[in-house]
């Protein structure tokens, strides 16, 4: 499964970039608002990086608008992906975007018919939002795994991206279903790779190597040619 991060933190990504973890990021107008810049230059920043998928969201809510920024932010960077909401209008302009072989990522999914219809317009990436649907009482993952089967069955291409992942059990589930790609915050990826008991065996390791005797180490220029 792919790892995206959920931040326009340009810190934040350059800094799991640097680890090797990183495959993609996503952003919205509520992360880019965090930032206080200017959206083109947060999106610029982030594809100079090298990450190879970055989500940039249109905030139009009609077709026209909708092809208009889309066309826009396509052509900041061939790695970005057009995000646009699941409603009437974001259906007709994915297709549209689609046919031109711009990449869109449909996000604020909340039902599996919802998806099917996002991956029959050609939708590159389907975000479901599975935190916020538990937060309503339901079941976030089941939904997942209904995506999954339909995806499967018909053989669609468009990816599951698992989004508003809430914490590390998210992406476990998400990654066990066979889901794409999962997108979470910085904090989240972080507790990915910590575990206490990592912590406690490294520190008991060092202890014990502090009592095995060493050949003395060479500090300061090594030999001298004679030449």
């Amino acid at each position: 499964m792919k790892l995206f991060l959920d931040t326009a933190s340009v810190s934040e990504i350059r800094r799991m970039w640097e680890v090797g973890i990183l495959d993609g990021v996503t952003t919205n107008p509520s992360l880019v608002s965090k930032e206080g810049r200017v959206f083109e230059d947060i999106i610029e920043e982030i594809c100079a990086l090298g990450v190879p998928s970055v989500s940039a969201e249109v905030v139009a809510t009609d077709v026209d608008g909708m092809l208009r920024e889309g066309h826009h932010l396509a052509a900041l960077h061939p790695s970005i992906y057009v995000k646009i909401p699941m409603t009437a209008a974001g259906l007709q302009a994915t297709k549209q975007l689609s046919r031109e072989k711009i990449r869109v990522n449909m996000t604020l999914v909340f039902s599996a018919n919802q998806a099917l219809l996002a991956a029959k317009v050609g939708a590159a990436y389907v975000s479901p939002f599975i935190g916020r649907l538990d937060d309503q009482g339901q079941d976030g993952m089941e939904l997942i795994r209904d995506i999954h089967t339909i995806y499967q069955a018909y053989k669609y291409p468009t990816e599951i991206l698992v989004a508003s992942i809430r914490h590390p059990i998210h992406v476990l589930e998400a990654a066990k279903i066979g889901a794409d790609i999962g997108t979470m915050p910085f904090a989240v990826m972080e507790k990915l790779v910590q575990h206490p008991l990592t912590d406690i065996g490294l520190a008991r390791f060092l202890k014990d190597w502090e009592k095995v005797p060493v050949r003395a180490k060479v500090t300061g220029p090594g030999p001298q040619s004679t030449r």
